[in-house]
């Protein structure tokens, strides 16, 4: 296991790049919540009976979990930075909001009729004397902003937006502690710092605050406009669901394509689940990312397998997806990457376990982890119920490296795996076999839209080149050099290519 030192040398670049992308995702939401609950504060001072209801409705959206709104945005705005700030500004004017209102309205009233004998109008009295008595708690209200802003602004990743919460999800995929850290510390730290910074701001004019604020919105809109500026017309955005099978082939694509023709390809790897990648497919977010046959039928058509004949299987998938979707589905990879249900050998040996039948003599006792997507799928946990009639009583729902985890230090002894995960054999478990045919061929191809195949005619012949390639043990090779050896997904999908004589 290499060291946290070992692994910020391989990651510095990562990392400053995670990094940027956080402030800037965390900089535009704060500077919009306050552009938005500072004057909405102002005003509810003077109108009090309207006050407590926006306030609250600004604490119920609060309470929506994270994760549920950034899923939400997804098909409203897609994915990337919009539907993240959108997201973490609506978590950030609860206490901006609150603590405006709270401060202006607790200003001595005495204080507030002097200034009116002095001569002063409503807004010359906030701007002179009520403010400043009330920055204190204001300010305290944004740096409560900043600090939620900032750690929420890790799940971001997840819909493509980047930030810290890339490396941690990486890690977490990779089970690999020191990517973990090299993203949360970072988070810490950013989080003390800028509490630091704004508890300085607090101290200074309110004049001189719209002035810096005025200031830090003109550097923001900098840092949006000069990329879009100085970005490639001739791109493609190739996208990868969590896990490093994934990323290894995104990466042969962007090889490929760049190889082949003289488009740009940029990557976004670990970009979430199976339905934000659609999403951002069908939105045109992002315009190529791999999936499997299997997902395609259970999740995108609702249809089952005609057949567990790999060919027929494709057939079916590549026909729904044109009909129902308007989507090209290039040609298969060789390998088969289905699902399985493992133990370790040892659990295996005591209770005599070699078929997914035999499971029905445990299924009281086992503690089972499952990920939830199988744990909600026809041809997962549910099948499993309706074909083997096995109803497993301790069933628990976790992330799919955590059940890799779990099962090693003993916490539960059947999972559900993919046939290709390199953790199968790091951790010696055993697969037990679908002797009813319940998992339907899941084998990997690109999808994209129809509409990019005509813009980009040249990427189906391109992308075909992996058509039949790639075995089951060589995709298992690969995601365990990976996983298991540290090697980046970029090398090891090159050498495979190279290997494989696919590149000039």
């Amino acid at each position: 296991m290499m060291t946290l030192i070992e692994t910020f040398q391989e990651r510095k670049e990562d990392l400053a790049t995670a990094l940027l992308q956080h402030i800037q995702i965390s900089f535009i939401a704060l500077l919009i919540a306050v552009l938005i609950a500072l004057p909405l504060g102002i005003y509810l001072t003077s109108h009090k009976k309207i006050a407590e209801p926006i306030i609250q409705v600004a604490a119920i959206f609060q309470t929506i979990p994270s994760l549920a709104l950034l899923g939400l945005m997804i098909p409203l705005v897609g994915i990337g930075t919009l539907p993240a700030v959108i997201a973490l500004v609506i978590y950030a004017l609860l206490p901006i909001l609150r603590n405006t209102y709270t401060g202006i309205a607790e200003v001595d009233p005495s204080l507030v009729e002097a200034a009116s004998a002095m001569g002063m109008n409503r807004w010359r009295s906030l701007y002179k004397v009520q403010i400043p008595i009330a920055m204190p708690v204001i300010m305290a209200g944004i740096r409560t902003a900043m600090v939620l802003i900032i750690g929420t602004a890790t799940l971001a990743a997840l819909i493509g937006a980047g930030g810290l919460g890339s490396l941690i999800l990486l890690g977490i995929d990779r089970n690999n502690h020191q990517l973990i850290l090299l993203g949360a510390i970072p988070a810490a730290l950013l989080a003390i710092i800028f509490d630091y910074l704004l508890r300085i701001f607090e101290r200074i004019s309110f004049k001189k605050s719209l002035i810096t604020l005025g200031t830090l919105a003109v550097v923001i809109l900098g840092f949006i406009l000069i990329p879009l500026i100085n970005q490639p017309q001739k791109e493609v955005v190739i996208a990868g669901k969590l896990g490093a099978e994934p990323e290894i082939l995104i990466n042969m694509y962007k090889y490929l394509i760049e190889d082949e023709t003289d488009l740009k390809v940029t990557l976004k790897p670990n970009m979430g689940k199976t339905s934000f990648l659609f999403n951002a497919l069908q939105k045109g977010d992002i315009d190529i990312y791999p999936e499997f046959t299997g997902t395609v039928l259970e999740t995108f058509l609702n249809e089952p397998s005609k057949s567990h004949d790999e060919n027929q299987v494709y057939q079916q998938a590549k026909t729904g997806l044109d009909k129902q979707f308007k989507m090209a589905y290039l040609d298969p990879m060789k390998y088969n990457n289905t699902y399985a249900l493992a133990v370790s050998q040892n659990y295996a040996k005591e209770h005599q376990l070699s078929s997914i039948s035999d499971l029905q003599a445990v299924s009281h006792t086992a503690n089972v982890g499952f990920t939830l997507e199988f744990a909600d799928r026809n041809d997962g946990y549910k099948g499993i119920q309706k074909l083997y009639g096995i109803t497993f009583d301790r069933l628990q729902t976790m992330e799919p490296k955590l059940r890799y985890s779990a099962i090693e230090a003993g916490d539960i002894q059947v999972i559900d795996a993919y046939s290709t995960d390199s953790e199968l054999a790091q951790y010696k478990l055993t697969v037990l076999k679908d002797d009813r045919q319940l998992f339907p061929p899941y084998q990997g191809a690109p999808l994209l839209l129809n509409s990019t195949l005509e813009k980009y005619p040249e990427l189906a012949d391109v992308l075909n080149k992996l058509g039949g390639k790639i075995t089951d043990d060589e995709m298992r090779k690969m995601n365990y050099e990976v996983n298991i050896n540290n090697q980046s997904a970029a090398t090891v999908a090159k050498e495979f290519l190279q290997k494989e004589g696919l590149l000039k």
